[in-house]
């Protein structure tokens, strides 16, 4: 089939999800062409030909906390600034391509087009998880406002889509059809990679703002490897029992693959790829950005790690206190790779090329 792939830029978990997907339709013989916006672009024009840049919604942070205004003016003026090469960008597409089939991770110019060329528009992501599936009053608590705010956007994102895959490390209630959830979506270098016991902490952290962090760390006497937080450097700095590390892709897998837990965000694919790997997390999320903080509670609630509102000495220290617990834990979860969400996909996809998808109505 012709198929039409749209791959937000916000957070590199798209980019790198949706370049497991494209691999396995390329593999399964379909012609593809790519949109995807800001980083996820770039990401994926150096894995892929026929990716093309458009405009798309990204989130202003600071403080470890969205915010909101500054995130709204932005992709308002941008996104009503690009609106033109939006539109000329998908007419020159139907024109050379015309797609049979559109896939979206959460990205919204790409189902617009299949609506409104009456095509099937099949959504793969994890974000749907908060809209199309009952979360239990438990992860609720305290969260509601915002809980409603991210309902709203998310319902909004792909409405018309004809199936919703959605990828979790947990599994609530679904509660609308046409929606099936799948175990997180893994790179092939997470599934190639040998899981081993070793005795450092891996720390993941952009934000250069969290002040105790650093105390925090020195005060466990463990091996600490930490990115992220020195930019400007080419190679190890040592300092005690922290050694910050410039990025490589291959060092962090090694050092995830390696480590006795993670201390980050709660970004929803280095969570899934740290409890594939069995590895227990602290996880941080960013305040104001329910998902994170849905996926760092349930993430506790399946005993896999701990949620806190940020990294001292205190909740670094129960941490590493209970890492036996969430070891035990994390020994009963396993998943068979990608497998069952590419079986699913391939059966819509081809239900899809002998016309037996119905479209869902305007």
């Amino acid at each position: 089939m012709r198929i039409l792939y749209g791959v937000v830029g916000e957070g590199m978990g798209h980019a790198m999800r949706s370049s497991v997907v494209l691999s396995h339709l390329f593999e399964e013989g379909h012609e593809v062409q790519i949109m995807a916006s800001s980083r996820a672009a770039d990401y994926l024009s150096k894995r892929f030909a026929d990716v093309h840049r458009i405009h798309g919604f990204h989130i202003i942070s600071e403080e470890n906390r969205v915010r909101r205004t500054r995130t709204l003016f932005s992709n308002v003026f941008k996104g009503t600034k690009a609106l033109p090469g939006q539109i000329k960008a998908y007419f020159d597409l139907t024109d050379e391509f015309e797609p049979e089939a559109v896939i979206s991770d959460f990205e919204s110019w790409t189902s617009l087009y299949g609506e409104s060329h009456r095509l099937p528009v099949f959504s793969i992501d994890n974000m749907q998880i908060i809209d199309r599936c009952t979360l239990p009053g438990e992860v609720l608590i305290g969260q509601r406002a915002n809980f409603r705010i991210a309902k709203t956007f998310v319902k909004t994102k792909l409405p018309f889509s004809e199936y919703f895959f959605i990828t979790s490390f947990f599994y609530p209630p679904v509660r609308k059809d046409r929606t099936a959830l799948f175990p997180p979506i893994l790179r092939p270098e997470i599934l190639n990679v040998e899981s081993t016991h070793g005795g450092h902490l891996l720390v993941y952290q952009t934000s250069t703002s969290h002040d105790e962090l650093l105390k925090a760390l020195e005060s466990t006497g463990m091996e600490c490897r930490i990115y992220g937080l020195r930019r400007d450097i080419d190679a190890d700095v040592v300092e005690g029992n922290l050694r910050f590390r410039p990025f490589s892709e291959e060092t962090f897998i090694a050092d995830l693959a390696s480590a006795r837990g993670v201390v980050a965000s709660a970004g929803f694919t280095l969570m899934g790829e740290a409890i594939y790997l069995r590895k227990p997390m602290l996880a941080v999320p960013l305040r104001g950005q329910f998902e994170q903080v849905l996926n760092a509670r349930y993430l506790e609630i399946d005993g896999y790690g701990m949620a806190a509102d940020l990294v001292d000495e205190d909740s670094l220290s129960a941490f590493v206190e209970s890492l036996p617990e969430y070891e035990e834990s994390l020994e009963t979860y396993s998943q068979d790779g990608n497998s069952l969400l590419f079986e699913a996909l391939d059966e819509q996809l081809d239900k899809a090329a002998a016309g037996l998808i119905e479209l869902h109505p305007f």
